[in-house]
């Protein structure tokens, strides 16, 4: 069987998704993007995510990402997304729409897992946590490789809000931030994490990793802080690697 997986990276602002070989982590094919619908109901994404896999091409497992806390394949929130996914079984309902073998997971935990295979994180002991700045702020914890799901430490409390209401970029665009400005407020969300979790590393990704040297720089913290080296295509990426392949060279990664 085939190495490679469809990995759907389901976001605030974008539906992103390519095919991935498993082996080396690249995008094996076309990058394809359609804009999330609003509201992003359930009805809504699955439509595009089909207009997605189709622009991809191919056969094969799909992997999706949400930007939700999802247990036993089940939506449990929906910060960034309509409160219409919450309770909403997300393989049994993207399996139906799509006739494929589905996994879902967690946005930011997909794109930590993608750089701790392939990226930032690779043979990094101890403990590592992935911070993706976009729409929101997610978190994805690992403690010796091994993945903690759904930590959803953008909602902790900073300035009296969620800190991704204070601290995201999403929040730097809508104000009109400086990068100096902004990176002041990470500085502050990631003291409190250092004095939460006391990491050995601290990966930021999202979009915004590409300009890293624009803000990483003004950020002065104990911990290493080093920008994600899948950019943006990590949720791609770590998609994928939940895919639900059932293949023996890749069995380890539909494991996690």
């Amino acid at each position: 069987m085939t190495n490679h997986a469809i990995g759907v990276d389901i976001g605030g602002t974008g539906i992103k998704g390519a095919r991935v070989d498993l082996a080396s982590g690249q995008l094996a094919g076309e990058r394809v993007r359609i804009a999330t619908p609003q509201p992003a109901t359930p009805d809504a994404i699955v439509d595009v995510v089909n207009r997605v896999i189709e622009r991809v091409g191919g056969d094969g497992p799909v992997g999706l990402t949400l930007p939700a806390v999802i247990r036993g394949n089940v939506v449990r929130t929906a910060a960034n997304i309509d409160p219409g996914w919450i309770g909403v079984n997300a393989v049994d309902t993207f399996a139906a729409a799509t006739g494929r073998r589905i996994g879902a997971v967690n946005d930011a935990d997909a794109a930590g897992l993608a750089e701790m295979r392939y990226g930032a994180g690779r043979d990094r002991s101890g403990v590592v946590i992935m911070i993706t700045l976009g729409t929101g702020i997610g978190s994805a914890v690992f403690v010796d490789g091994n993945l903690v799901p759904n930590s959803e430490l953008g909602h902790l409390p900073l300035r009296q809000v969620d800190a991704e209401d204070w601290a995201a970029e999403s929040v730097r665009e809508l104000e009109d931030l400086s990068w100096k400005k902004w990176a002041r407020r990470l500085q502050a969300y990631f003291e409190m994490l250092e004095r939460l979790m006391w990491p050995d590393l601290i990966i930021v990704g999202g979009g915004v990793s590409k300009k890293s040297a624009k803000f990483l720089h003004h950020i002065d913290v104990q911990t290493d802080v080093v920008p994600a080296e899948l950019f943006n295509d990590a949720g791609i990426v770590g998609a994928a690697l939940f895919a639900p392949v059932t293949d023996a060279s890749t069995k380890e990664t539909t494991d996690q």
